[in-house]
């Protein structure tokens, strides 16, 4: 049974930096494309960002783009969000996902999903 757990969100200010984790147990996530989406309440579940298998090629969201990086560790079966210039309209609950089929940008193209940690940025 895989098990994505995320890691490294809080509360954070205006401008600041913040660098998420996500580890997988069960698993191993280089067979897979990886992604990131996030969820603020009362609205729906946006992606953020993806990194292909082989991890050279990745997709985000126009909102992070140039913001964000996404990256990964296979040996460490690990998949990090770099989130950089961070600002009010990016406090949500993240969540990182493995792609199964489908298209990168659709949440329900993911089969396996962590259980989020928030991300809160104060003005």
């Amino acid at each position: 049974q895989v098990q994505l757990v995320e890691s490294g969100g809080g509360l954070v200010q205006v401008g600041d930096s913040l660098r998420l984790s996500c580890t997988a147990s069960g698993r191993t996530l280089s067979s897979y494309a990886m992604g990131w989406f996030r969820q603020a309440p009362g609205k729906e579940r946006e992606f953020v960002a993806v990194i292909i298998q082989g991890g050279r090629t990745t997709y985000y969201a126009d909102s992070v783009k140039g913001r964000f990086t996404i990256s990964r560790d296979n040996a460490k079966n690990t998949v990090y969000l770099q989130m950089n210039s961070l600002k009010p309209e990016d406090t949500a609950l993240y969540y990182c996902a493995g792609h199964y089929s489908g298209s990168f940008y659709a949440w329900n193209a993911y089969g396996f999903w962590g259980q989020g940690t928030q991300v809160t940025v104060s003005s």
